[in-house]
C-alpha cells in the first residue's frame, strides 16, 4: 500500500495551539476595533476643529486649548522679525525654514512658519526674504516650537534680522516678542500669503492612519485563524501514532 493510500487527513486539534490562538485572536480583533473607534473619534475631532477654525476668533482660541494639529484662521499682518531655522533639507537640498512674527488684528502675536527656502551657496550669505505687506487672512495649523529633544544653544538676543538659528524655543522667542502663545502656526500650503514651500508632513495622525492600523490587526487575526486551521489538519494513518498527548 502506498504512503498516500495508508494515510489520510483529519482534524487533530492540539490543545496548546488552541489555547494560544484563543488568547491571541481576541486581542488582535480588539486592537482592530479599538483603531476603528480611534479613527471615528479623530474624524469627529477634526470636523470640530475645522468648524472652530472658521467660526472662532483667534483670541478666544489662544486662551483655550492649543492642541498641536488644530487648524485655525488668522487675520492680520506680518511683522519685521524673521528667524531662519538652519539645517533643513528638501529633496536633498540644504535650506532654512522661515519663522516670521505675525500680528493678528485681535489677540496676541504669534510666530508663523512660512515654509522652506533654499540656502545660498555660501554660509556667509542668507536668503533674501520677501514679506508681503498689508492685511491678510492665513490658514494654518498649530505646531510646537522647533526645539530638538536634546539641549542645544539658544539664540542670543540682539543682532540684525533675519537671524539664523539652530532651534527656537518659546522662551527665546518671547525675549523678542512678548505675549507669544505656547504654539506656533504652520501655514497650510504654498498658496497662503507669504508662504514659501509649505508642504508639511501631517502633524496629527489622521483617521486614515487609524484605518490602516485596524486593517493590519484584522489581517493578523485572519492569518492566525488560517494557520491554526492548517496546523490542525494533519495526515494520520497506520504509520502516524501522533495523538498530541
Amino acid at each position: 500500500m502506498s504512503d498516500s493510500q495508508g494515510k489520510h487527513r483529519r482534524w487533530q486539534f492540539d490543545w496548546r495551539l488552541l489555547v494560544f490562538s484563543g488568547v491571541l485572536l481576541p486581542i488582535l480583533i480588539g486592537l482592530g476595533v479599538w483603531q476603528l473607534n480611534r479613527a471615528e473619534e479623530k474624524q469627529l475631532l477634526l470636523n470640530q476643529w475645522q468648524q472652530e477654525a472658521e467660526n472662532r476668533a483667534w483670541q478666544d482660541m489662544e486662551s483655550g486649548d492649543l492642541t498641536r494639529g488644530r487648524p485655525l484662521t488668522l487675520t492680520g499682518m506680518y511683522g519685521s522679525r524673521n528667524w531662519l531655522l538652519d539645517n533643513r533639507t528638501r529633496d536633498g537640498i540644504p535650506g532654512y525654514e522661515v519663522l516670521t512674527e505675525f500680528r493678528p488684528l485681535e489677540g496676541p502675536p504669534v510666530v508663523v512658519n512660512r515654509g522652506w527656502v533654499q540656502a545660498p551657496r555660501t554660509r556667509d550669505q542668507l536668503p533674501q526674504l520677501e514679506t508681503p505687506e498689508g492685511i491678510f487672512t492665513l490658514e494654518g495649523r498649530l505646531s510646537d516650537y522647533p526645539v530638538p529633544p536634546v539641549l542645544v544653544d539658544q539664540p542670543e538676543a540682539g543682532g540684525p534680522w533675519p537671524r539664523r538659528v539652530q532651534s527656537l524655543s518659546g522662551e527665546a522667542a518671547r525675549k523678542e516678542i512678548p505675549d507669544l502663545p505656547d504654539k506656533i502656526v504652520r501655514l497650510s500650503g504654498n498658496r497662503q500669503p507669504g508662504a514659501y514651500r509649505a508642504d508639511w508632513e501631517p502633524d496629527l495622525m489622521g483617521p486614515q492612519t487609524h484605518y490602516g492600523y485596524a486593517t493590519q490587526w484584522f489581517a493578523l487575526a485572519v492569518a492566525l485563524t488560517i494557520l491554526t486551521i492548517v496546523a490542525s489538519y494533519r495526515k494520520t494513518g497506520a504509520n502516524n501514532d501522533n495523538d498530541n498527548g
